[in-house]
């Protein structure tokens, strides 16, 4: 029986530890897709907790917390930091085989030093050490996480509208040790079907320095706005969808939807997608032409609580993964896209399995161009990120187009204890490369193997958003 994990922790074969612990262990980290505050990281913060750092914002624990039956108050609430902290150690004695169990023992190993198991009998013992690891070990602010783990770069979340200060202020003083960058997140200018979109619109025009009164004008706005994060080192725009639109209506149409909406009227659902359609083919144009990444989150139902909703807002652990069609809306819009030549670097992600093989077997049809992996069939996100998740996207990706291309990993979270989720990764890899090799599918060339796991595990993502 193997020590519970040790050093070689999902590592099956002897060829699985020598990749892992000789070449993707050394590895630097670029999280390229997150969503850290970029205040956070310019003030350096120390958290005073663990509790700060493990549930302030981390819908992921919240939603196993309600599954064990604890009131809200111990969860998003107003309870102190301890009571908080014992819902979750209690909380963890029921979460064996889900990723939470191992990536919170990988935090508390990495980060804080301590091997005991998470439960009610040692939650105070290891509250303390925490505690005391946070207020007297220097590596443990912010820039300090980012060094010890060796991150080259994260991408932050940013909308268009947003004025990038703190951004700036990091890259003005030039302190922290891991570059930061804003990424395009254009959602809130697309959704024109939310209560929301007419006092958005009226905000983009301001960060814009325009008066939006048109579909036109909208895109001029995101434009601009755009070749301002362009200037502040964008590299990757990012969009949550529930599926492609496909739409594809003349401007004049998708005009009179617009002023339909910002008349106070709804759009039907068919006019809604038909004004989507317009403005993401637009902005895809403008990846193109200014070499941004362009990441599609699929399949995401979203905030499905509503009165949970109306309490706490979004991202609050109310979201589910949706099984509507996929395969031909991402088809009708990359292909026209296709036909004149204007398809950006595109990542594509599903929160539903089911569509790996659809997208994988899609993104052959649009690769080439000089660029290595142009679309990617993206990491096992959000739900998926588990040991078979990530297993299942690896091997799909194998199986459907190269391996060795593949841009890794990314927390896509919104705490700073996450960067041990890269070794999680890595060492999945690794296992699944070591297994081919000892069944006698691959060759035994360590040093190959080797380069094509640092290429995951690092390179390739550093070539594909600095090249």
């Amino acid at each position: 029986m193997k020590n519970f994990m040790d050093k070689d922790f999902l590592l099956e074969t002897e060829t699985a530890k020598t990749l892992y612990h000789d070449y993707a262990e050394k590895m630097p980290i670029f999280d390229y897709h997150c969503h850290l505050i970029p205040e956070q990281i310019a003030k350096n913060v120390r958290f005073t907790t663990i509790t700060d750092a493990w549930l302030g914002g981390d819908h992921y624990k919240w939603r196993q917390i309600r599954t064990c039956g604890f009131p809200e108050e111990r969860i998003t609430g107003n309870a102190d930091a301890w009571s908080k902290f014992t819902a979750w150690a209690e909380t963890m004695e029921n979460l064996i085989g889900n990723p939470l169990y191992h990536w919170t023992h990988l935090e508390l190993q990495r980060y804080f030093g301590i091997y005991d198991v998470l439960n009610r009998k040692n939650a105070e013992k290891i509250y303390a050490e925490a505690n005391k690891k946070f207020a007297e070990d220097p590596d443990l602010t912010v820039w300090g996480i980012m060094k010890k783990f060796n991150v080259y770069a994260v991408g932050t979340t940013d909308d268009p509208a947003d004025d990038l200060k703190w951004h700036k202020v990091i890259r003005d003083e030039g302190k922290c040790p891991a570059k930061v960058i804003p990424s395009y997140r254009p959602d809130k200018a697309l959704n024109i079907d939310k209560p929301d979109f007419a006092a958005y619109i009226e905000k983009l025009g301001k960060s814009a320095d325009m008066e939006i009164k048109s579909v036109e004008d909208v895109i001029k706005a995101l434009e601009k706005r755009l070749d301002f994060f362009v200037e502040m080192g964008c590299k990757a725009s990012d969009h949550a969808l529930m599926t492609c639109p496909c739409t594809f209506w003349s401007e004049e149409e998708v005009e009179k939807v617009f002023q339909k909406k910002m008349d106070g009227e709804e759009p039907t659902t068919l006019e809604a997608d038909a004004y989507r359609t317009f403005v993401l083919s637009a902005l895809a144009r403008m990846y193109n032409k200014k070499n941004i990444a362009m990441q599609l989150h699929f399949a995401s139902i979203r905030d499905n609580n509503k009165a949970m909703y109306n309490k706490l807002g979004p991202d609050t652990g109310f979201d589910a993964s949706y099984d509507a069609e996929l395969a031909m809306g991402v088809s009708k819009f990359m292909g026209a896209l296709s036909e004149t030549n204007e398809i950006p670097k595109t990542i594509f992600y599903s929160l539903n399995p089911k569509d790996y093989y659809s997208l994988g077997t899609l993104m052959g049809c649009w690769q080439g161009e000089g660029v290595k992996g142009k679309i990617q069939l993206g990491s096992a996100w959000w739900f998926c990120d588990h040991r078979d998740g990530m297993e299942e996207q690896l091997k799909v990706l194998a199986n459907l187009g190269s391996l060795p291309s593949f841009i890794g990993m990314l927390t896509d979270s919104r705490s700073f204890l996450s960067y041990s989720r890269h070794e999680y990764f890595r060492r999945i890899l690794c296992n699944v490369i070591g297994n081919w090799v000892e069944n006698g599918e691959v060759p035994a060339d360590i040093e190959w193997l080797g380069s094509i796991v640092e290429n995951i595990s690092f390179n390739n993502a550093q070539h594909y958003f600095e090249d």
